[in-house]
């Protein structure tokens, strides 16, 4: 049995499942540290690097930890997480759209 269902219907992940997330997370954990650490790439890459890490990172935390995936039972769940990362999408971009202009508009030309 891969996974189970508690008395409300809610399910859990196996030892198994918990180990390959554990692992994933170190992985893309390990890879922005190294490559930080090492120095040897451009910034770009190195930050191109860290962004992608830390998106697969989010991913495999949700699947593996919170048990989120595209099931009828649970799209709910997944409507709201889309509609929250939107709504932190907006107000990052937002803030540093408004930092980027208060800098540029303050600045002595």
């Amino acid at each position: 049995m891969s996974h189970s269902a508690n008395e409300h219907g809610a399910s859990h992940g196996s030892v198994k499942s918990y180990m390959i997330g554990f692992v994933l997370s170190i992985i893309l954990t390990g890879i922005p540290f190294w490559m930080v650490m090492d120095g040897g790439a451009s910034h770009g890459t190195i930050l191109g690097v860290v962004l992608v890490c830390a998106v697969v990172q989010v991913l495999v935390h949700l699947a593996y930890f919170l048990h989120l995936n595209t099931s009828s039972d649970e799209g709910w769940n997944m409507v709201a997480i889309v509609f929250a990362a939107i709504i932190i999408l907006i107000v990052v971009v937002g803030s540093i759209w408004i930092m980027w202009n208060l800098n540029y508009n303050m600045m002595v030309h």
